[in-house]
């Protein structure tokens, strides 16, 4: 069984402080949904630990499987097997999904290993079928002019390919309709199994109607401050976070 640990972790941005102590434990086959208003470190702490240069952790450690990886560089974290699926995707004009997702693969084989292409693109078909992508979308340029849908869409086509150890999945949900954010979770819950753990970012409920977290957890001024079960995130929707607050500020 694999395990993402998170001990004591802060991270900055220049010289401010924004996630102030985090420790959390995903195992394999897990499903984690951080929770909280804007402005509290929940998209900073994905980025840290996906090795963004701009986020600097200042304290505590990540290890993956019990190593260390706060030497590593983002694709060497990467082929480690950690994803990062960005709340705002890049766009890519010229270079195509299929080739982009070729390349992705050719960069974790060794020195001198070479992509089998028939394989790779059986592989990658297989993958469309299973999450009910049009093939014809290969042919596009990454996320060039594509809908906020259909760029979920990709990270996540991305994500199956890849199958990481751990995916980090920042905002998912964020400026989905309902019928892609159906479409998107369908993806998910079709990667998920006990291979995979995931930490689900999000600000509302919704997400998790369709993608059911294992545990809920609140984070609040750059801290994990409540735990839970999928039952927290009904409470969030009905009351929203001002009781969180209160809770503290009584503590």
């Amino acid at each position: 069984m694999n395990q993402l640990e998170l001990k004591d972790l802060h991270v900055a941005i220049g010289d401010k402080e924004i996630v102030k102590g985090v420790s959390l434990r995903i195992r394999s086959g897990e499903v984690h949904a951080i929770m909280g208003p804007n402005g509290t470190g929940k998209s900073t702490l994905s980025k840290a630990i996906a090795g963004h240069p701009d986020y600097a952790i200042t304290g505590g450690d990540i290890l993956l499987d019990g190593v260390s990886i706060l030497e590593l560089e983002a694709d060497e974290r990467a082929r480690a097997g950690l994803f990062l699926a960005f709340q705002y995707p890049s766009e890519i004009p010229g270079v195509s999904i299929a080739n982009f997702l070729r390349a992705a693969q050719q960069a974790r084989l060794g020195e001198g290993e070479e992509l089998d292409a028939t394989a790779y693109y059986k592989r990658l078909y297989a993958k469309m079928d299973q999450l009910k992508i049009d093939r014809k979308f290969t042919s596009r340029a990454v996320n060039d002019g594509f809908s906020g849908g259909e760029k979920k869409r990709c990270e996540i086509l991305q994500m199956a390919m890849l199958e990481p150890k751990f995916a980090l999945m920042d905002e998912t949900d964020s400026g989905l309709d309902i019928d892609a954010l159906r479409i998107v979770s369908d993806g998910v819950n079709a990667m998920r199994g006990p291979n995979l753990g995931v930490l689900l970012i999000t600000h509302y409920q919704r997400l998790l109607d369709y993608i059911v977290p294992d545990h809920v957890h609140v984070m609040w001024d750059g801290r994990i401050v409540k735990s839970g079960d999928k039952s927290l995130a009904l409470e969030l929707e009905a009351k929203g976070y001002d009781w969180v607050k209160k809770e503290l500020i009584t503590a």
